[in-house]
């Protein structure tokens, strides 16, 4: 047996209760109390004490180390018959030591000598056929498995609630490990792919211009800076995240001058609201990545708020003549990430020769 039975206050109710009806039925309470009366009382007293106990084990031994694998009923029906079959020996044993107290003796002591004894009104009904106490044993059976099948039912229920209360949090804290073992896996796939990006446009400047390759190779390791510490949040609030991006798009126009303009106008009341880090420089690289950027044709990005707190990030259309294949990072990424953030995915859409993300801002 693993758990413990709660019946303290059960036991104390029941024994005080049985116990009061044994010293009423006992036929000393109604002559003037000798010390064989308190005597008598004090076995009745005992009995019920050792009797409650005797049938307690076995209702809790039969059920839980015996006969636990029996069908509920083969289960309940020997526990009853030997509940019957132990209150009827000790029964047996208090006559016979009530008997040899009254008598001094053994000699002459009858089973079933002393009956049950049923009053109701002014009828008595006395039980003990053939000199055995059949129907005093088979109700203080049934009375206690009665007893103990209910607190085993309420035990039980208690054990099924707690070990689905723990189910649930075991199963909603594998759904939060899982959820951050797919955000890592998802951050890690920016890092490589921006570094790439970057070491490449680094490799460029350093052949044309190497005094504008040491000032981007400056700007590229506070970005990249940002970038690691972004790795370890899952969310970031909307100021820090614009705070990088116009370090971000200085790199990109320090690489492609005129060809790339950022506009930036957000509501300053959005500014605590959160989203995903790192999600507006995919943004930005997908632009500059699938569009045309020179000077003579601008990649113009806006990033502008509404009054439903979606962030809105449009640049013209002016798509690569040959067209790029994508290594599903991009916008991928971003809906993996809101996904698995358990938010509203991203909206994206064309409108009026314009490329148009919105994104969903989380309230603190």
């Amino acid at each position: 047996m693993n758990r413990p039975i709660h019946d303290f206050w059960i036991r104390v109710v029941g024994i005080s209760f049985l116990a009061t009806l044994a010293i009423l039925d006992d036929d000393v309470i109604q002559q003037p109390l000798t010390s064989e009366g308190l005597a008598s009382i004090g076995l009745n007293v005992v009995s019920i004490i050792l009797i409650w106990h005797l049938n307690r084990a076995i209702n809790i031994y039969g059920r839980y180390v015996v006969l636990d694998q029996l069908h509920p009923t083969y289960r309940l029906a020997l526990t009853l018959l030997a509940c019957m079959l132990a209150t009827t020996l000790f029964s047996w044993s208090a006559d016979l030591i009530r008997y040899s107290y009254s008598q001094g003796t053994f000699i002459g002591f009858r089973v079933g000598e002393r009956p049950t004894v049923i009053r109701l009104g002014n009828h008595v009904f006395r039980f003990s056929p053939n000199g055995i106490d059949f129907f005093h044993a088979n109700f203080i059976a049934l009375f206690f498995v009665t007893v103990y099948e209910l607190v085993f039912y309420r035990l039980d229920s208690s054990h099924y609630k707690a070990q689905l209360l723990q189910s649930e949090q075991e199963r909603e804290k594998l759904r939060v490990t899982n959820m951050q073992s797919q955000l890592d896996a998802l951050k890690q796939q920016v890092n490589p792919h921006f570094l790439f990006n970057s070491l490449n446009s680094l490799i460029a400047l350093i052949r044309k211009n190497p005094r504008q390759a040491e000032t981007f190779a400056e700007e590229l390791s506070s970005v990249y800076r940002y970038i690691l510490r972004a790795n370890e949040q899952n969310l970031t609030d909307l100021t820090t995240e614009l705070e990088f991006i116009h370090s971000y798009a200085h790199l990109l126009q320090t690489r492609y001058g005129e060809g790339f303009e950022l506009t930036i106008q957000v509501d300053q009341r959005f500014g605590r609201y959160q989203l995903p880090p790192l999600t507006l420089q995919l943004l930005l690289e997908n632009a500059v990545k699938h569009n045309v950027v020179l000077a003579s044709k601008p990649l113009r990005v806006d990033i502008q708020t509404d009054e439903l707190a979606n962030l809105h990030i449009r640049n013209n259309l002016q798509q690569k003549k040959q067209g790029v294949i994508s290594n599903g990072v991009g916008l991928a990424n971003i809906m993996a990430k809101y996904e698995t953030l358990g938010q509203a995915k991203p909206s994206v859409r064309e409108e009026a020769g314009q490329f148009v993300v919105a994104l969903p801002l989380i309230p603190v």
